[in-house]
């Protein structure tokens, strides 16, 4: 569950992850030293598109170009051992191996110069098993504005990437993201999660790729800049486009969010000269009366010597007059020709989300041990190496005997008796000292360990 802040307070290098290079992602592990788990707990904190709009999630978002600084600032500033920063045009997150996650958040509204109050409504954490399953969600696409979409996978393994050669992951976040791709890759190979049409915004992109071939040939023009476009733009963007162009009564805020795809904008009275320029063509706006007429359509089409177009019309009232599809070289989609596309994809994507978040929780669970075991690793350790040292005793011991001519099954007789004393005296004279209650505790303890009852 996520928990708010309510208090103030290329060259292609292999690694052990195996990652190609490159990234618009970025990703820094703020000490390479392993964390031991008794020092420290996972948290996952950060902003998104479910909990703030994109004013304030252009607030937290990182420079590639100071990454390293970032870097420097976050382990001067706070006691944080490890952390992963994760930053794209719908998420900033971090994710660390801390002793509490408000030093992150702290440090986070610091590095961006911004109140704590200011982004505290819209921060969310999760504490150690949730932040492995935040994890393991945002990389198979679940926790996406594109249910499914495949791009943050490749945009987390170029961030592990970075740090990677950057020398910097942490044995615990290295760990966690293996196994992060491991499970996106399982839910991706055995779930539809991503076969299945559940939106308008993917609809809009079905309906164009029975026309063209390939959409990456193609240039695309976006008409408004709400939701439903943003949206679309992102689907779309996926496609790699040849173009696309945001539209927009407001340039500013056309602009802003065509640079988020890597786009350009124009003023929506520039329609009418640039309409022949394109392709495809999504428009939804909150105007009360067409914006593309017949005529507008029609002079397009002359310029482009009648090549085919794509126009999806999401608005209500509509965009486009409802005439223009009677043209033989345009192809118009309207609200209800798309939905009747996702109504048949739905039934379908909703399975596979619920078999998605049962193996990320079997998943979770499996990581979770290992983190508990990492525990335990100490006294493994310190158990083997007295071990070891008895077993070198009663070696050396049995050779000098040996060098001395005495009989061998003796010696190798007296070897096992006095290895077997030195294993037991611990367990033996614990369980002899002991009184009370503690008695039958050890007694216990030692039946179970050495399997003295059976079963």
């Amino acid at each position: 569950m996520c928990r708010r802040f309510d208090s103030a307070p290329g060259h292609q290098i292999p690694g052990p992850l195996g990652l190609p290079q490159r990234a618009n992602l970025f990703l820094i592990a703020l000490s390479p030293s392993d964390c031991h788990l008794t020092d420290v707990q996972l948290f996952a904190l950060g902003i998104n598109h479910h909990t703030a709009p994109l004013a304030v999630r252009e607030q937290v978002a990182f420079d590639p170009l100071q990454m390293g600084q970032a870097l420097h600032d976050l382990l001067r500033a706070k006691q944080v051992r490890e952390a992963a920063i994760l930053s794209t045009c719908n998420r900033t997150e971090l994710y660390c191996a801390a002793e509490s996650p408000l030093a992150a958040a702290e440090w986070l509204a610091e590095y961006h110069r911004l109140a704590p109050q200011n982004i505290q409504p819209y921060l969310y954490q999760h504490p150690q098993q949730d932040a492995v399953r935040h994890m393991f969600r945002v990389a198979s696409g679940l926790d996406s504005m594109v249910l499914g979409e495949p791009q943050i996978l490749g945009q987390m393994k170029q961030a592990a990437r970075v740090a990677e050669e950057a020398g910097t992951l942490g044995t615990l976040l290295g760990k966690l993201f293996q196994r992060t791709f491991a499970v996106a890759k399982e839910v991706r190979s055995t779930t539809a999660i991503g076969a299945n049409i559940v939106s308008m915004a993917a609809a809009a992109v079905h309906l164009s790729a029975r026309i063209f071939d390939q959409v990456s040939s193609q240039k695309v023009l976006f008409i408004g800049a709400g939701e439903m476009i943003e949206l679309c733009a992102a689907h779309f963007a996926g496609q790699k486009p040849k173009r696309i162009t945001i539209a927009n009564r407001t340039l500013e805020r056309g602009a802003g969010l065509a640079t988020r795809f890597g786009g350009d904008a124009m003023r929506l009275e520039d329609l009418g000269e640039r309409l022949a320029d394109y392709d495809i063509v999504v428009s939804c706006t909150a105007s009360s009366l067409p914006i593309i007429g017949l005529g507008m359509v029609e002079r397009a089409l002359k310029v482009r010597r009648h090549r085919p177009m794509v126009m999806v019309d999401l608005a209500v009232p509509r965009d486009i007059e409802a005439e223009v599809g009677k043209l033989d070289d345009v192809f118009l989609y309207t609200l209800d020709d798309l939905g009747q596309i996702v109504e048949t994809g739905l039934e379908s994507r909703q399975a596979a989300v619920i078999e998605a978040e049962a193996i990320i929780d079997d998943r979770v669970s499996n990581f979770l041990h290992w983190m508990e075991a990492r525990d335990t690793v100490p006294t493994i350790r310190a158990l083997r190496d007295s071990a070891e040292r008895a077993r070198r005793h009663e070696v050396e011991h049995a050779l000098k005997l040996l060098a001395k001519g005495d009989d061998p099954a003796k010696v190798l007789d007296a070897l096992s008796h006095g290895l077997t004393n030195k294993l037991l005296h611990a367990p033996t004279s614990a369980l002899n000292q002991a009184e009370g209650p503690e008695r039958g505790e050890i007694a216990q303890l030692i039946a179970r360990i050495y399997r003295l009852h059976g079963e």
